[in-house]
């Protein structure tokens, strides 16, 4: 475990982040203000602007003039397309969620696997290559890495058909508290091609996602593939203060 304390200002943002994830804060309510934040959490004024930079910028807030601060939109789509999972989603959308499960096993972490994760090159990752389906209609290839010594023997805990955050953690007791998520446009390739039943030239977006326990240790670098056009970003746009 990760003995290193996170700054006070990180602490607070997780904090806030951690009360969006529960549901104490839902899109569109209004959270403390600044001289609020201050008090409860006894800093400085600086420092929860600092904090409130840092969840704008991510999309997790925005602001309403002479109103006040409050949940964007985007925390709804965070919370159920990373935090969640990909059958909550779904299932939120009305759409029946399937995985058809490629390849799972326990592999050893390549360099650049290692430096995703934090770890120590050559150990021991759990690996899971899934394809998933919404309501029959191939929709996106998911590879996921997880540092086996977080999540032990997870791959007989059914992790092969079952939801991953559903198991970390009712199995694990892990608290996930964030993820960083980067997206990017690239070709498919004749195995992508294959199994996304793409017909013609279409883009993949490529969603890479790190996912952090309350610890600041990661529990998962993934890989998801999506045909551009089943894809979408919303987003809000505003001035904070």
């Amino acid at each position: 475990m990760n003995s290193t304390p996170l700054p006070f200002y990180t602490q607070i943002t997780n904090s806030i982040l951690d009360s969006i994830n529960k549901g104490e804060y839902s899109p569109g309510d209004r959270i403390p203000s600044q001289r609020e934040l201050c008090q409860k959490y006894h800093t400085s004024l600086m420092t929860i602007r600092k904090v409130l930079d840092e969840l704008y910028r991510e999309g997790v807030i925005r602001s309403i003039p002479g109103k006040g601060i409050f949940v964007g939109n985007k925390t709804l789509s965070n919370e159920y397309g990373t935090l969640v999972g990909f059958e909550a989603q779904m299932a939120r959308l009305g759409l029946l969620p399937q995985s058809k499960t490629l390849d799972a096993k326990i592999i050893t972490a390549t360099t650049m696997l290692a430096q995703m994760l934090k770890i120590v090159p050559g150990s021991p990752l759990v690996y899971v290559y899934r394809l998933r389906y919404a309501n029959g209609i191939p929709m996106s290839l998911y590879k996921v890495y997880l540092p086996h010594q977080l999540c032990p023997g997870i791959l007989d805990k059914g992790l092969a058909a079952g939801s991953l955050y559903t198991i970390l953690r009712n199995e694990y007791h892990l608290h996930i508290v964030g993820s960083r998520n980067t997206v990017s446009a690239i070709l498919p390739d004749e195995e992508s091609a294959k199994y996304l039943d793409l017909k013609e030239p279409n883009a993949l977006l490529l969603k890479e996602q790190i996912t952090y326990l309350d610890t600041s240790e990661i529990i998962e670098y993934s890989r998801n593939l999506t045909p551009g056009d089943s894809f979408c970003v919303q987003y809000d746009e505003g001035q904070v203060y």
